[in-house]
């Protein structure tokens, strides 16, 4: 089983999926948003495509650690998700939040660094970050497993 990742925005959802061996991400995706449960349906078509057993969902929480306006969509979306892979029988799917804090700017240090262009970069940001997001949310399940 793989674990996917996604960074939803207002605009569009990155998507990330790890290798087989849960050690690496790669990013897969990024879906243009239609509506809530449209875009919840995409995302489920992926998890059947990849055959994923975990959902992560990128929290963007506030450098405090309080929640924003854009934390609120998140769990939203979180909720959704849930609702529909219940609804669908995929019950054995589990879906969590992880932190996503300072990702979209380390993404963008990664194309930069890369030196894609800024136009590319717009339109691969999204799937960029939803890649760091689930690299860290690997490497804390590596740790959590060393320990």
């Amino acid at each position: 089983m793989r674990i996917m990742a996604l960074d939803v925005g207002d605009r569009s959802i990155g998507v990330a999926v790890s290798d087989p061996l849960m050690v690496a991400a790669r990013g897969i995706d990024t879906i243009e948003r239609v509506g809530i449960r449209k875009d919840a349906g995409k995302v489920i078509a992926l998890i059947d495509e990849y055959e994923c057993g975990t959902v992560v969902v990128g929290l963007p929480v506030r450098l405090d650690g309080s929640n924003s306006p854009q934390t609120d969509k998140a769990i939203e979306f979180k909720t959704m998700l849930e609702n529909k892979l219940r609804s669908s029988g995929r019950q054995g799917v589990s879906v969590t939040l992880h932190d996503e804090r300072f990702t979209s700017v380390i993404a963008e240090r990664v194309l930069i660094e890369a030196d894609v262009s800024r136009k590319k970069r717009k339109a691969v940001i999204d799937m960029q970050a939803a890649v760091v997001i689930l690299q860290s949310y690997l490497d804390t399940l590596a740790q959590q497993r060393e320990t």
